[in-house]
């Protein structure tokens, strides 16, 4: 059976002198005069030591039989490494699979491969994330982040069911279990699915080489992260079982908590598509205004906040400036939201994480109401 192809939305074509145009502009005189790279600049390479040092460090003291018989150590191990988790999640794989590592792109390959070490696989992150996050951010049907399990409605526009009322209160669960299932399952789900939609092509794999790899990779992962700690960490392999759930949960609760107030809040639009005079679906507004109108910054400066989770307190920039690394958000901000004071746009922004916070369970109560 031959592929369907996704069915997609052209977006409003800009002037000359329109939004994006105005922004890319502006972004580049910014490097231009202070003389400085978009990519990752040395503070960024610190940093992605320090990430990868704080999953990798406490797992090699837990293989190596560090503090055996001592179950806070032991799980204190399994906790450090869901902070390192994160981190990397945030700051390395992150930017290095958006490619704004270097130019170069062999380096970006490279250290977006981490991925796989931590028991992802990169090309349906970036299907799901680069190609349709990105490109229709909230709009239900193409934005895989917000078409989600029937129990977590993310969009006026999904099916409503009466148990929804109550997603604000259980919705954390499923968040910490966002990585569990994404090192079991979701590549596997999600890779048939791509390929029904004939998306792996631009990839240039194909699904028997996809369902290879991904089978690789997570026999490698659970062989290091659960079987070498059983066999070398002198701890039961409950005790490991259970530090390995600790880890998932932790960092697919704060991950979740991280990138929801982004999107998911009353703020965003959540527009839908028309129909165009050709026949095919259009939007009403331009992407990059899309962008900014259906994304939430939050908590902003230059603090330990923006440091550890890859400047993703910065969505609107990361949004319109997908190739530049966060490290250069901060500076980037006060830009963007110049820029769309001149032109009219709405420049969503929340003081605070937990305001943040805050609105996205604002928003989980007023989508469980039919």
């Amino acid at each position: 059976m031959a592929a369907k192809k996704l069915q997609t939305v052209r977006f409003a074509t800009g002037a000359k002198n329109s939004f994006q145009q105005t922004l890319i502009k502006r972004a580049n005189a910014y490097f231009k005069e202070n003389n400085i790279s978009p990519f990752a600049n040395t503070k960024m390479w610190v940093k992605t030591i320090v990430m990868l040092s704080l999953y990798f460090v406490p797992y090699a003291f837990m293989v190596s039989g560090f503090g055996a018989g001592n179950g806070w150590l032991f799980f204190g191990f399994w906790f450090l490494m869901a902070i390192g988790m994160i981190g990397i999640g945030t700051s390395v794989m992150h930017d290095a699979n958006h490619g704004t590592y270097s130019p170069k792109w062999k380096i970006n390959r490279f250290i977006g491969s981490i991925l796989e070490v931590i028991g992802g696989y990169s090309v349906t992150w970036k299907i799901q994330h680069n190609q349709l996050h990105h490109t229709y951010t909230n709009i239900a049907g193409l934005d895989d982040d917000i078409d989600s399990i029937k129990y977590l409605r993310f969009s006026p526009q999904q099916p409503y069911y009466w148990f929804h009322k109550y997603q604000y209160l259980y919705a954390w669960f499923f968040y910490s279990m966002m990585t569990l299932f994404w090192m079991t399952a979701k590549d596997y789900l999600q890779v048939v699915r791509y390929k029904d939609h004939d998306l792996l092509v631009s990839h240039k794999v194909s699904l028997g080489q996809a369902l290879f790899r991904i089978t690789l990779y997570k026999l490698f992962y659970y062989g290091y992260i659960i079987v070498l700690p059983i066999l070398f960490s002198g701890m039961p392999w409950y005790a490991v079982v259970g530090g390995f759930l600790l880890m998932h949960m932790v960092a697919g609760l704060i991950l979740s908590c991280i990138f929801q107030p982004s999107h998911i809040v009353e703020a965003s639009t959540f527009e839908l598509p028309v129909e165009s005079t050709v026949g095919d679906k259009e939007m009403e507004d331009s992407w990059a205004i899309h962008e900014v109108e259906n994304t939430t910054d939050f908590a902003p400066g230059k603090g330990f906040l923006t440091w550890f989770i890859g400047g993703l307190n910065y969505q609107i920039e990361h949004h319109l400036f997908t190739r530049i690394c966060h490290v250069h958000y901060p500076d980037l901000a006060p830009i963007v939201k110049k820029t769309a004071a001149e032109f009219g746009v709405t420049y969503h922004v929340e003081p605070t994480f937990w305001s943040a916070l805050r609105g996205h369970v604002k928003m989980l109560k007023k989508l469980g109401r039919k």
